[in-house]
């Protein structure tokens, strides 16, 4: 079942401080946490920071900057106390996770400057156990959250990342924090939120890992659907995502996005690219509608942004389209969104393709 992730906070809150509690009577001030220039307490304050950060973000629709507070805690607070502030700070989290509408987006910097309710769910969960993680360690606590909880983190702020037996082993790596066989060691590393486009009456969204494993086996994406479901096309279309996240060749943004009607929050259709940009500067498209959304213009408008977007990526020079001879509806979108068409199709003995060229 599809979660925003509240649950997925709170869960990674309690382990991470049923862990640390068991060393409460430890210097926190004293001892650095592993890999950071923070004593341990300050890597504390730092997760409950975040924690409270992002739920800010969310509660505050924060359109192009952090929400300008810091949190302080009381002097003379100890080591439980701390722990006792984070504990908060992630119920206020897990709240504005659950309490955010699906379509908000708000400020984030990494990469494309926004995130939904399920990036800060993401996020905050990431900032708990790598921190945690790092606490541990120069503490002498044994800590190993969850494999899910790890999972969660990786297919959807982790998307370039290829996955792999240990989703704790593998989330250690991508963030420099431990090797994996084969792998060069992880020295620089940022997440990766979601692509957002807009158009005058869609946004364009980014299907994560998650989402287009989910639609793949039947589900909706933690999407709601025009239709009642999606079509096949876009079940079809995620499976492809799916399987390139697993075989680590996913290039987010050179996936697959929803597309969702603003005025109702419905999504209509899914729209994505076959791959990233092959060495002659092609990229290839798809689209697919639901019936109850067809014949109002979508897939024209959303074709016109999503091939303008391409087209304007360093080493895109054109975006190729592949129609079915009698799929004449498809034919007209792509004629109204400036593709010409480049081959005959089954009289030349070729797909009948359409481009549009920088």
């Amino acid at each position: 079942m599809w979660t925003a992730g509240g649950e997925q906070v709170e869960r990674a809150v309690a382990g991470a401080v049923a862990a640390l509690r068991t060393a409460v009577d430890r210097d926190w001030e004293r001892n650095r946490a592993a890999g950071l220039e923070w004593s341990v307490r300050d890597t504390a304050v730092h997760v409950a920071e975040c924690l409270v950060g992002y739920a800010g973000q969310l509660t505050g629709r924060a359109a192009d900057s952090y929400v300008p507070f810091e949190l302080v805690l009381e002097d003379g607070t100890g080591n439980d106390g701390t722990l006792r502030v984070v504990e908060a700070m992630g119920g206020l989290l897990a709240a504005a996770v659950r309490t955010t509408p699906r379509e908000v987006r708000a400020f984030h910097p990494h990469p494309f400057r926004s995130a939904n309710r399920d990036g800060f769910a993401a996020m905050g969960v990431a900032e708990v156990l790598l921190h945690t993680h790092d606490m541990a360690r120069a503490l002498d606590v044994a800590y190993t959250p969850p494999a899910d909880l790890c999972a969660y983190v990786l297919t959807r702020i982790f998307p370039h990342v290829r996955p792999a037996a240990d989703p704790w082993a593998t989330l250690l790596w991508a963030t420099g924090r431990g090797e994996l066989p084969g792998r060069a060691r992880v020295t620089a590393w940022k997440w990766c939120n979601n692509l957002v486009l807009d158009t005058e009456r869609l946004t364009l969204e980014g299907v994560t890992p998650a989402a287009a494993s989910d639609l793949a086996l039947g589900g909706d994406g933690g999407l709601d659907w025009a239709g009642g479901g999606p079509a096949e096309g876009t079940q079809v279309g995620a499976g492809l995502v799916a399987k390139a996240y697993e075989a680590g060749v996913h290039r987010p943004q050179w996936g697959t996005y929803a597309l969702v009607r603003r005025a109702d929050g419905l999504a209509v259709g899914a729209m994505g690219f076959h791959g990233a940009p092959d060495e002659d500067g092609r990229v290839e498209i798809g689209y697919d509608l639901v019936e109850a959304a067809r014949g109002h213009g979508y897939a024209t408008e959303a074709l016109r942004a999503l091939a303008a977007w391409a087209l304007e990526q360093p080493g895109v020079s054109r975006v190729l389209a592949v129609v079915e001879e009698e799929n004449l509806a498809s034919r007209a979108v792509v004629g109204r969104a400036g593709f010409r068409q480049v081959s005959d199709g089954p009289a030349d003995g070729q797909p009948l393709a359409f481009e549009l060229r920088r």
